[in-house]
């Protein structure tokens, strides 16, 4: 890994540092690689630290949302610095910058959260009014929708962070994305896996998002050969979604897209942050038209909710 320096590498990948971000990033390094015909160490991980990182005292929601998370990358993207960007697309901001396109997605890993606990074996278990860590809007409307007795308080920080906040008692219990345990190989602290049904995903979670510049034709030919078809269907279809309900880290908002053969199947729902109402919706449809059938739900959703549900 080296900083924004000149480099002779033929392809740079610009990436947060955090332990999850630089196994993401290593994930798409060794694919491009392969597509590439070159060897790993010729596609170089440029770390950049994002305000997201700097501020981790205060909720996300407080200080700007998702693009917190991305802004600094993206930058570095427009400038040049680096080729392409990779995030967690759960944390990519609704639209990407002007100039820069969701290009690519690897295969999606299992798109559901993990419960973690060292007190209780799920979340309906949990002792009355026991304490839950989370930096998410939507996990507490849905945890506040199961269990209205909760405490949710704020916890941020990087999985491992947030483990160790865990481990020392400031927290009863939290919830985390499974993909993300998954990849680091910390499996073994999930306590349960929420069912999607029960408890949606957020849009893009367990996605590995690749952007490049919309005039990088190059890059964006290398990437194809990399993008698994499925999961970026999948994607438009949640990103179009949330999109029209202009979601962002203040906006409690779940979304899932499922792909078989030639159909979309999608479910959303839109959530106030105190779990106080809800409302759900799916939608179905063929492939090709994903982003469609995301924008669809989006629209029916906003107008069964009424003006000022988020108010």
């Amino acid at each position: 890994m080296q900083s924004l320096t000149q480099s002779t590498a033929v392809l740079r990948i610009g990436t947060r540092g955090s332990p999850l971000a630089l196994t993401q990033a290593r994930m798409v390094a060794a694919r491009l690689a392969a597509a590439m015909r070159v060897e790993e160490t010729a596609i170089e991980i440029v770390v950049i630290r994002t305000t997201g990182d700097a501020i981790q005292d205060r909720p996300l929601a407080e200080v700007g949302g998702k693009g917190l998370f991305t802004k600094e990358i993206e930058q570095a993207l427009l400038e040049g610095r680096v080729d392409v960007a990779v995030h967690s697309t759960k944390d990519m901001p609704t639209f990407s910058q002007p100039g820069l396109m969701l290009t690519a997605c690897l295969e999606r890993e299992d798109p559901r959260d993990a419960f973690i606990s060292r007190t209780a074996p799920s979340l309906a278990l949990l002792p009355q009014g026991a304490t839950l860590g989370t930096a998410s809007l939507r996990r507490q409307a849905i945890a506040k929708r199961l269990r209205p007795d909760l405490k949710v308080v704020p916890l941020r920080g990087n999985v491992e962070t947030r483990l160790r906040k865990l481990d020392a008692g400031e927290v009863d219990a939290t919830l985390l994305a499974l993909a993300g345990l998954r990849r680091l190989g910390l499996t073994e602290h999930a306590t349960a896996v929420m069912s999607a049904d029960e408890f949606l995903p957020a849009v893009g979670q367990g996605a590995i998002g690749i952007e490049a510049r919309e005039n990088d034709a190059r890059t964006r030919q290398v990437l194809a050969r990399i993008d698994h078809a499925d999961t970026s269907a999948a994607v438009a279809c949640e990103r179009a979604f949330l999109a029209v309900l202009d979601g962002s880290c203040k906006t409690p908002i779940a979304g899932h897209a499922t792909i078989s053969g030639d159909t979309v199947q999608f479910r959303g729902l839109i959530a106030r942050p105190d779990g106080t109402a809800a409302h759900d919706i799916t939608g179905t449809g063929h492939r090709k038209d994903a982003a469609a059938i995301g924008a669809d739900a989006g629209r029916a959703l906003k107008h069964r909710a009424g003006p000022g549900f988020f108010d």
